[in-house]
């Protein structure tokens, strides 16, 4: 059994905000020791384990690592209980999951990093929570302690900097703007992170995968921020519609023209969006096949597989997994559609239409 008693001194010297110097000071010895057992140089001698397990108000199995393995295997059915409630919709149970899994384990920072997410998630003003402005409020403090004890105390960079970003974001919808802002400056620029450095010490066998990772991450990332621009309204509703005509094209270059196919929640959404700027210049028929054309995608997405594959010369092959939806909204797609984004007032000089009214009769279907 390898041992990762290193690592657990120092993740619990950091969680309890123990200096080395400080701890090495408790125990009688130097801190070049104490750093040499973090580095796992060495172990500290069977004497001290009862010692530093007081020190830092755990066991010494826990010290030692000997029951990690049943940690993470339990973590793990966390985990994915979460996945499957936030796939629905299902805002308060991952808030009650989350909470189970930082009860029994309250130092697993993959836990504490979800329990966070589901309560930020639980102020979404996009979804069908109908308390969420209460929530931001109610959930203020907690997302603040936890983003905080993420961002100075977890080991695994990545969770590290996804709570930071989104401890950032929940100051600026609390009107803390300055704040947020100082921590979005203290995040690393997109030059500077690991997949725009490492391709030097790739593998052969490595570097088709890699590329076409990234290309994909790039393309998802140029997406949102081109939906953006199309719906912040900085631009004239025929300058929106260029856009986000754009935006197809671009989805048709990287996809060899496949995504369409596949059941996607923005192929619904952004259709709509279109459909609600064209209603602004008065092109009832452009609106009318949109409209249309969503209402069947939406039937699509609310009856999708478990699993969708495709596979293009950018991305190489791609898997959309049902279940790798996350969304703050319980309702079906089409429910969505009928129920809010119909509902908008850009929409009203058709809506007591006949064709109008079959794409409504079209979303009553499931």
């Amino acid at each position: 059994m390898k041992l990762s008693i290193g690592e657990n001194i120092k993740f619990f010297r950091k969680s309890k905000d123990i200096t080395q110097e400080q701890l090495a000071e408790m125990l009688g010895i130097s801190f070049q020791s104490v750093s040499r057992w973090e580095l796992n140089i060495c172990y500290p001698d069977i004497e001290f384990l009862p010692t530093l397990a007081e020190i830092f108000e755990t066991t010494v199995d826990k010290l030692l690592g000997v029951d990690n393995i049943a940690e993470t295997k339990n973590v793990d059915k966390y985990l994915n209980r979460f996945q499957v409630a936030i796939s629905q919709g299902k805002i308060d149970e991952c808030i009650s999951i989350a909470r189970d899994g930082v009860k029994e384990y309250p130092n697993n920072y993959a836990l504490l990093n979800k329990l966070m997410y589901a309560l930020f998630v639980a102020g979404d003003e996009t979804g069908n929570i109908p308390n969420w402005k209460e929530n931001i409020q109610k959930y203020d403090a907690e997302i603040t302690a936890l983003g905080e004890r993420i961002m100075k105390y977890c080991p695994d960079q990545n969770i590290r900097l996804e709570a930071t970003a989104r401890l950032a974001f929940n100051h600026c919808e609390n009107g803390r703007k300055e704040t947020g802002r100082q921590i979005y400056d203290s995040l690393p620029p997109i030059t500077l992170c690991r997949e725009n450095q490492m391709w030097w010490s790739l593998r052969e066998d490595e570097k088709l995968p890699f590329l076409q990772r990234q290309i994909k991450k790039c393309y998802e990332m140029l997406k949102n921020y081109m939906h953006t621009l199309a719906t912040c309204g900085k631009l004239s509703s025929k300058d929106s519609i260029s856009v986000i005509n754009k935006w197809e094209m671009l989805n048709d270059l990287m996809c060899d023209k496949q995504q369409s196919n596949i059941s996607l929640w923005e192929n619904v959404r952004v259709p709509c969006d279109k459909a609600k700027l064209y209603a602004k210049i008065g092109d009832k028929d452009k609106v009318l096949n949109l409209l249309k054309s969503a209402a069947q995608k939406a039937i699509d997405f609310d009856n999708r597989p478990n699993t969708q594959n495709y596979n293009c010369l950018l991305l190489g092959g791609v898997t959309v997994n049902k279940i790798d939806f996350e969304t703050a909204d319980s309702r079906t797609l089409c429910e969505i559609m009928r129920n809010k984004w119909l509902a908008h007032k850009n929409f009203d000089f058709i809506r007591n239409t006949p064709k109008f009214q079959k794409i409504i009769d079209m979303l009553n279907t499931l």
